[in-house]
């Protein structure tokens, strides 16, 4: 009996280490890789592809600091122990000012719920806790010298200043938090661009641009300036014809992208299906080119597209399908009745060309970029990544990270029985039921 007893202990004994030993592997497993997976229609509680890039390229150490009440710390940490999951060269620390004041006025922290974001030498402060600020401050931290993106004005063009649905407010927020400075620049006052420009905005001039201002473009480039060029069909209304802008477009010319003198128009029906019109193209096929090449299925919306053919050694960014022509029916009545068809699909709309040191992408449409289509899912990513790419920034090309989705049901009058149904019949279900288990068993 003696004997059996000591090895039924030894037995337990060896049950009970064995199954330590196994709890403690899993848990050291699951602290050190720790996976998770989203189930959501729209990766809500995933990281996007650029911060997935960034942060697992760090070469240095990056700390994130919340600066918080402690009882809020476990909000903070859903999103920010994704970050740090990703890289042992990022580390998140938190501080209760309340606990630790000296820490806090260490940091410039002035109120509840602030985000720093350091590498050692510089500090930038998350405008908010989510992902694109966190990562848009990352970038900043990470990135040296000036980024100074300037738009021409004076020729009808869109501005940043302007946050209405033809003006650029969303296109110049987006490339300020990503470490982009801004400026206009009035080309009626002075057409030389100035020197703290390191790329030029050129937003659909809906007049010609004069010669001097053509001619400042010119030296810009020539001088390893970067330059993006947004030029929309000049269609011709009641009240006005549209700029064709022949000394621009002559200037593109003689860097191999010929700007024709068309409108495309949409035979597959994609801007239709997706409530728009003939004139606008939803695409999400792309050429190879480091500005598109990560874009893969993400579509972007083009309305009222020209044409462009390209030579030397331009690259082709979008292309339309073959189910789209160009023609040069130029006039609105017409085009609204079956204008003749000109050049047949794939037509090239935007390309992108290195003109000795500079760097030069071409569109050919203008409203694309603006706040009336900026948000459309693949255009910011397309407007920065062209910037990007401009600056030698290449390494940033990806697709960002996206605005939390509103999935809120919206209940119209008349519908206040989905209110009702909603609260009232999942309870009385459970009710019932119990009431049944209670007779079945009486």
């Amino acid at each position: 009996m003696a004997s059996r007893q000591v090895r039924y202990t030894a037995y337990a004994g060896t049950y009970i280490v064995v199954f330590v030993a196994i709890l403690a592997g899993i848990n050291f497993l699951a602290n050190r890789y720790n996976k998770s997976f989203d189930s959501t229609t729209n990766k809500r509680f995933s990281l996007s592809d650029q911060t997935e890039k960034i942060v697992k390229g760090l070469a240095t150490e990056v700390k994130i600091t919340v600066v918080d009440k402690t009882d809020r710390f476990l909000a903070s940490r859903d999103l920010l122990d994704r970050y740090s999951n990703l890289s042992s060269k990022l580390r998140v620390d938190y501080i209760d000012p309340e606990k630790s004041p000296q820490l806090a006025r260490a940091l410039g922290a002035r109120s509840f719920g602030q985000v720093f974001v350091e590498n050692g030498i510089k500090r930038e402060e998350a405008r908010a806790l989510t992902e694109e600020e966190i990562t848009g401050a990352i970038i900043r931290t990470l990135k040296t010298g000036d980024r100074m993106v300037c738009t021409l004005s004076g020729a009808g063009e869109s501005s940043f200043d302007e946050m209405t649905g033809d003006g650029l407010g969303l296109a110049k927020t987006a490339l300020e938090r990503y470490n982009y400075k801004t400026q206009v620049i009035k080309t009626l006052q002075k057409a030389e661009i100035p020197a703290d420009c390191s790329t030029i905005l050129v937003a659909g001039p809906r007049f010609d641009y004069p010669e001097p201002v053509v001619a400042g473009i010119k030296a810009f480039v020539e001088k390893g300036g970067h330059a993006m060029f947004l030029l929309a069909p000049a269609l011709k209304t009641e009240k006005d014809d549209g700029a064709v802008n022949e000394k621009l477009v002559a200037l593109l010319d003689s860097w191999g992208v010929t700007v024709n003198n068309d409108v495309a128009i949409d035979e597959s029906g994609s801007g239709v299906d997706s409530g728009f019109n003939k004139f606008v193209f939803i695409i999400d096929k792309y050429a190879s080119h480091p500005i598109v090449r990560d874009m893969r299925d993400v579509g972007v919306a083009f309305p009222l597209v020209r044409t462009l053919t390209t030579k030397d050694k331009v690259e082709k960014l979008i292309a339309t399908s073959e189910k789209s022509f160009a023609t040069t029916t130029l006039d609105l009545k017409k085009l609204s009745a079956d204008p003749p068809a000109g050049a047949k699909g794939p037509l090239t709309i935007a390309a992108a060309a290195s003109i000795g040191k500079a760097r030069i992408v071409v569109f050919g449409s203008a409203s694309w970029a603006t706040n009336s289509f900026f948000r459309y899912p693949g255009n910011r990513d397309l407007f920065l990544n062209a910037f990007n790419w401009m600056s030698s920034d290449e390494e940033l090309i990806s697709i960002r990270p996206k605005e939390p989705e509103d999935r809120r049901l919206s209940v119209k009058p008349g519908q206040s029985w989905v209110f009702l149904f909603a609260s009232f019949f999942p309870p009385i279900l459970i009710l019932i039921g119990g009431i049944m288990v209670w007779l079945r068993r009486r």
